[in-house]
């Protein structure tokens, strides 16, 4: 296996292996893990990409996530990130399912509005619409030692509130639905995460996130912001450009990623898994204490 970096200080391609080689050989796994631990990004290029391929390999890592509610492949392990219909049509741009295309522009982790918070995810590209449709990320584990002492300091017992309507509502106030906002009420999360393999901290933020325990709302959201600003400021993003056959796998304790708009006028397909995290991965170093 040959590990070649991707971007500043973060992600590497992985040669020598296949994501079926990973799904169907223990050594092959444990590699591969321990890349994944030490680099937060991982790429395969070339790959015969499958539904069942993805699964098997996004399954070795972890409990596979159910798409939520009002999402297409809703209840399936997969998520369908499309511009086209069940008919094969390209959608128009008003649609709901591109608006939900256009709120996965904001900088997130996945699922961190959910009950149990993703350890990783993993996107496949299927149809692509030529050389837009980038896909962007910034390292939070980097970020977070960027981070003045003092601010470490404030932030390391810090709870933040994650809502996927937060998110939603900064694209359209309808996008989230009755459903989806009572399938996913708010979440608290600490403010960082702590890997168990390396124990590195990063910063655990979100377009989700909107209120921290303790401070007043506005300044809540002033703090929020600036943080998602310095970990995503220009020189520490690592942009994406999808080519067929590309596999990438994130570790979403310790990255923020977006997806960046195309002609919408084009088709492009995605498919997405996403791994559950477990005690294992460090969550109960994330999980707020009960309340009461």
């Amino acid at each position: 296996m040959e590990l070649v970096p991707l971007g500043p200080g973060f992600g590497v391609e992985i040669r020598g292996l296949s994501i079926l080689d990973v799904a169907s050989n223990a050594a092959a796994y444990q590699a591969v893990r321990a890349a994944f631990e030490a680099h937060s990004l991982l790429l395969f290029r070339d790959q015969t990409i499958a539904d069942d391929i993805q699964v098997a390999f996004s399954r070795a890592f972890g409990p596979l996530e159910l798409t939520k509610a009002a999402s297409l492949g809703a209840g399936s392990f997969y998520s369908r990130l499309t511009n086209i219909d069940e008919t094969g049509k390209i959608l128009p741009p008003d649609h709901r399912q591109v608006l939900a295309a256009k709120a996965n522009a904001l900088w997130h982790t996945d699922s961190s509005f959910k009950k149990t918070p993703a350890l990783a995810s993993v996107l496949t590209a299927r149809v692509l619409p030529g050389q837009d449709g980038d896909t962007e990320f910034a390292s939070t584990r980097l970020a977070w030692e960027r981070l003045p002492a003092d601010l470490q300091a404030r932030l390391k017992e810090a709870v933040a509130t994650h809502s996927y309507a937060n998110s939603r509502d900064q694209i359209h106030p309808d996008l989230a639905n009755a459903e989806e906002r009572k399938a996913l009420p708010p979440v608290r999360w600490r403010l960082n995460w702590r890997n168990p393999v390396n124990g590195r901290r990063a910063l655990y933020v979100a377009s989700h996130a909107y209120a921290i325990d303790g401070m007043d709302d506005r300044d809540a959201r002033q703090l929020l912001a600036h943080l998602l600003d310095e970990a995503t400021r220009r020189e520490f993003v690592y942009v994406h450009k999808w080519r067929q056959g590309d596999a990438v796998m994130w570790d979403n304790r310790a990255m923020l990623h977006r997806g960046r708009p195309w002609d919408y006028t084009r088709e492009r397909s995605m498919i997405r898994t996403t791994i559950s995290a477990t005690e294992a991965d460090g969550l109960n170093e994330v999980r707020p204490p009960t309340l009461h």
